[in-house]
């Protein structure tokens, strides 16, 4: 672990981009590291390596295997538990402006203009330790269950997160999707009950997905939802699979998934373009994706796709983290209870800060 750490801070000095990444529930953690400082975006989808996309627009930033070096560790036990964080000073204003845009979006679905939106706003949280890497594995042993990352590059800063959402699973011609919402806090020894807003949101989500790969794919099975624990939350989930009418067809998959109804809403363009005139703020890389295409990186294998929805994540710069946190409104959505949730999501973060 020692001589990936250390080839982090190295990668950080020189400027040169990066991702370090460990899969859910899995004890290695993989860098891919590029040797030089060149910028790539990803245009060809049969290409390996690992890719970094944002919410809005296909400027895909791409580090390409031929040009990287990998290093593949397996995580050392150290005991880490995470604190819980002293609860949140409420910004009387963040609280405010967030709760407006709710009731809009409220609005705007009980006007019948939408089926659901996803609201998200962003705040800034010290950093307690100088060492970077220290977060990093601070992560890795809070949330085992999650695709826990780091990434870097020169345009879009420093990421890390840990993220319960898988966006896509490609084995040749076998693609594995979730449809992932509805939050509660974790509560140990009582079992989650969801509330119809919850379960409609989840249904709107499981529906978008089905109704989009049918182009593309056969066999589509999917499983009954059921709830998922990520760490401190719980989320209502459901796996869905399929098989791909030609393998070829990963690119349009892919860019028909994204933005999925669980980070933008429906019906999708439209919703996605209520968020940009309405929330305020760029989201920039938050509720993208990112993961490895065409290659699992540790054991080496080809036709290997897993990319993941960039949720539950925060940009560094310095001392301070700017955290990412957001909410699906239905028409029977809470402002008030929905600007508590984006706080008990933000702790996903502080509890590692």
């Amino acid at each position: 672990m020692t001589n990936l750490l250390l080839k982090i801070q190295n990668q950080l000095q020189e400027q040169r981009p990066f991702a370090v990444y460990s899969k859910p529930g899995s004890d290695t953690v993989t860098g891919i590291f590029q040797t030089n400082i060149e910028e790539y975006y990803l245009t060809d989808f049969t290409q390996q390596g690992f890719v970094f996309a944002p919410f809005e627009g296909d400027k895909y930033l791409f580090i390409p295997m031929e040009q990287s070096d990998v290093i593949t560790v397996t995580i050392e036990a150290n005991g880490f538990a995470p604190a819980e964080p002293q609860p949140v000073a409420i910004n009387p204003e963040a609280k405010s402006c967030f709760e407006d845009l709710v009731t809009r979006c409220v609005n705007a679905i009980k006007k019948g203009e939408f089926g659901k939106l996803v609201a998200s706003r962003s705040e800034m949280a010290q950093l307690s330790v100088t060492d970077i890497t220290k977060v990093y594995q601070n992560l890795l042993y809070a949330y085992p269950n999650a695709f826990k990352y780091m990434f870097f590059h020169p345009v879009s800063g420093l990421w890390m997160g840990a993220t319960p959402e898988q966006l896509l699973k490609a084995q040749n011609h076998t693609i594995h999707t979730v449809a992932l919402a509805g939050t509660q806090l974790y509560k140990e020894g009582e079992e989650a009950v969801w509330e119809n807003k919850e379960k409609e949101e989840q249904q709107f989500v499981t529906d978008f997905i089905l109704n989009e790969l049918k182009d593309y794919t056969n066999q589509i099975t999917t499983t009954q939802p059921y709830t998922f624990s990520a760490g401190n939350i719980v989320h209502i989930k459901t796996d869905i699979s399929a098989e791909l009418k030609e393998v070829s067809l990963l690119k349009e998959v892919l860019q028909t998934l994204h933005p999925t109804p669980a980070v933008c809403g429906l019906p999708k363009t439209r919703a996605k373009q209520f968020i940009l005139d309405n929330e305020g703020y760029d989201r920039e890389y938050y509720s993208g994706f990112l993961g490895e295409l065409n290659r699992d990186f540790a054991t080496g294998k080809h036709a290997q796709t897993d990319l993941f929805v960039n949720l539950r994540c925060m940009k560094v710069n310095g001392n301070v983290a700017q955290l990412f946190i957001g909410c699906g409104i239905t028409k029977d959505s809470n402002p008030e209870n929905e600007f508590i949730e984006t706080v008990n999501k933000s702790m996903t973060m502080r509890r590692v800060l």
